[in-house]
Order: C-alpha cells, then structure tokens, then sequence
C-alpha cells in the first residue's frame, strides 16, 4: 500500500449535448454515442461524491465560433481524412447553440467552473491553469470524452505541467475501443494512476481542508 497526500480537482471533458444527445452532432453525423452515454450514470455518481467532499470540479467545452475562424482546419494543411471531412460536414458546438451545452444530467453548479476550448486540450489558450492555482490544487482526476483524443491530451498536457494525474477508467469514454484501452495503458505505464471511480473515492481520505490521503495498492 502506498499513500499520496493529494488535493484533488475533478475534470470533467466535453460531457456536451453535441457528442451524447440523440439530434446532437454526432449522432446526426452517423457516430455510435451509445459508446458515450454509458458512462453517464458512473460519471453522474463521481460527480455527485466529488461534490460531497467538497473537491473542485471543472467542466470543459469544446467551442466554435459562427465565423468558423477557430476551425482546425483554418489553421491545419494535415488533417487526418476523418476529421476533416467531419468539419466540413457538420459545423460542431458552435457558440450558443444547444449542441454546444453540457448535457442536462451533468448540469454544473454555481460552483462549479466552466472552461471553454477550442482545441483538444482544456489547457489550451484558456484560464484553466490559472484557476488551478488559485485553488492549489495538485493532483487532477480526468473524466469525460472521448478518452483517446481530448481526455487523453488534457492529462497529457497536466502531467507535462507537474501535475500529478488519475483517470477514473469507467467515466471516461471513446468511440474506439482499442483507442481506449490504448489510453488506459499509457497512462498507467507513463503517467499515473488508472482506478474505477468507486475505488478511487473509497481510497480517499480527509486530512484537513481540501488535502487528501490517497492510499492505493503499489
């Protein structure tokens, strides 16, 4: 058994009604999001129990302007074909529009602080950052979609930065399943930690204030 005194924030990637909501983009675009909204239930209960410690959750939402001017593809002469022809398709989480919501069942708090993005990671040209360490928080705790793109280069990009990192394997999600487990691999091999959320929060233990004993088998 091995023991980490963490403080902790959840980070919730991209749970918007344009990847999970039947008529959302995805779904119109043809994509199984069955592969998605799985993980709502697990993620709904993670998010609730974070809440009861009073850990700090932050969602992220992937955003477009109208203007398209913030399109990969504006900036991008290699694309790979699928997500090109998935910008040219069908304009995604454009500003204001119901698409680009959290989905209702994930719906933040007051509380809660909401990041917008434009690119795959939430550290990207945002506040993030400076909000992390406002709270000092050291150690974030990755969820959400999809796992091997935009959940994988938020925690990269963490942990590059000397934050420590965990994903909760069963509230993350990708439409490839080997994309996925191929994730979860990396993480444990190169970065952090990879736990079921139940365990993650029956390992935790308040010290004091928003400082946690983390106590997980080596």
């Amino acid at each position: 058994m091995k023991g980490y005194k963490i403080k902790p924030a959840l980070v919730i990637i991209d749970m918007q009604n344009c990847f999970l909501s039947p008529d959302g983009s995805f779904d119109k675009l043809g994509y199984d999001i069955s592969k998605y909204r799985k993980i709502l239930p697990t993620l709904r209960s993670t998010y609730e129990e974070a809440k009861s410690l009073k850990i700090p959750v932050f969602f992220s939402k992937a955003i477009r302007e109208r203007s398209g001017i913030d399109m990969l593809d504006k900036v991008h002469q290699i694309l790979p074909p699928k997500r090109l022809e998935r910008i040219k398709r069908l304009p995604i989480a454009v500003r204001g529009t119901w698409d680009a919501e959290i989905i209702d069942m994930l719906k933040p708090a007051p509380d809660d602080l909401v990041v917008e993005k434009r690119r795959d990671s939430i550290f990207q040209d945002t506040e993030f950052e400076m909000w992390l360490k406002a709270l000092k928080a050291d150690t974030l705790v990755f969820t959400g979609v999809d796992t091997s793109i935009c959940v994988e280069s938020s925690l990269r990009d963490a942990f590059n930065r000397g934050y420590d990192v965990i994903l909760l394997s069963d509230a993350t999600a990708s439409l490839s399943d080997e994309l996925y487990r191929t994730t979860l691999l990396e993480v444990k091999e190169n970065f952090g930690l990879v736990m079921k959320s139940g365990d993650f929060f029956k390992s935790l233990k308040r010290i004091r204030g928003n400082k946690f004993l983390l106590e997980v088998e080596c």
